[in-house]
């Protein structure tokens, strides 16, 4: 009883403990680590990882996968900044980031259209559309980033009261999820298709449609991570978002959400996701060479994977 109490424990507070220890051990290391303009910087930039992996988090649960995010958010971010040239000041501002997120909601329902209607597996689904999203964004940029972006646009990566936008937008996004999960029918339903199919179809459960839906929602939050990005870096870069899909899932999966569906939370994503932008930053703030940050990272995938199939078997 005692032991399972234990595992329970260190399940649910275990992520939170590894959090805490990197941070004191790089606050030890590392003088500029708890600085006020350093802790701000990591905010900054764990936002738009933060904002995909909450989306991710959703597809994950129900059992699938996405590895068209890092390309979605650039296709995003070029249709965003194609919309949002100073000559287009006079229209509303909603109408290059309505486009940006119409891009991404757009390749989502495509990749569930795909998984749901063609039965095609969503690890196929979405690897091609890793491809096809990064084809088209060198098509609509021409190959070339798309600069001369508006300023009210750019202002998006600015700060309101000492506090960065971004980091607004991805608190805003998982606070909105944590309540949809926890407290709309339609969330459950997500844990119950994730947990089992055949029951969950059983019970009258619209597999489909929620299948569907978490797609869809993973798209539109790679459109938004899509925006952000673009107003951060001035420009609507066909390149960016290279392997943002693998850090997204990694923080997903490092949050106790398991690959095979039906368990996981929010919470434990932004946790997840605030451990990788930590260690990240510590890294380069320790002047590590960026390739064995690559590897640093890897294992921390691959350490995340395991504990997840132990804890299945346990």
């Amino acid at each position: 009883m005692n032991l399972r109490l234990d595992r329970s424990l260190l399940h649910r507070f275990g992520i939170l403990l590894v959090l805490l220890a990197v941070g004191l051990g790089l606050s030890l290391a590392t003088e500029s680590f708890l600085t006020v303009s350093n802790l701000t910087n990591v905010a900054r930039q764990v936002s738009i990882n933060g904002i995909l992996a909450v989306g991710v988090t959703f597809v994950l649960l129900t059992g699938g996968v996405d590895l068209s995010l890092g390309s979605v958010v650039a296709l995003s971010g070029v249709v965003c900044a194609t919309f949002a040239h100073p000559a287009a000041d006079g229209h509303p501002l909603f109408l290059p980031i309505a486009a940006g997120l119409l891009t991404g909601a757009a390749c989502g329902l495509l990749n569930g259209g795909l998984v749901t209607k063609g039965k095609v597996a969503p690890f196929i689904v979405t690897l091609g559309m890793m491809t096809v999203a990064r084809g088209l964004a060198l098509i609509v940029s021409g190959g070339r980033p798309v600069a001369d972006m508006s300023e009210r646009l750019t202002a998006l990566a600015g700060d309101v009261g000492g506090v960065p936008i971004p980091l607004l937008f991805f608190v805003t996004v998982a606070v909105a999820a944590w309540i949809f999960l926890r407290r709309f029918r339609l969330g459950r339903h997500v844990y119950a298709v994730g947990g089992n199919e055949q029951a969950a179809r059983a019970a009258g459960i619209s597999v489909a449609r929620v299948k569907l839906f978490v797609y869809v929602l993973c798209g539109l939050m790679a459109g938004l991570a899509g925006v952000v990005l673009a107003a951060r870096i001035t420009t609507g870069q066909p390149n960016a978002g290279v392997a943002y899909e693998l850090d997204a899932i990694a923080a997903v999966v490092i949050g106790g959400t398991s690959l095979s569906g039906g368990i996981g939370s929010v919470a434990g994503t932004v946790l997840g996701v605030i451990l990788i932008g930590v260690i990240n930053n510590g890294l380069d703030l320790m002047s590590v060479s960026s390739y064995y940050q690559q590897v640093v990272k890897g294992v921390i995938i691959v350490g995340a994977v395991w504990l997840d199939r132990r804890q299945a078997r346990g």
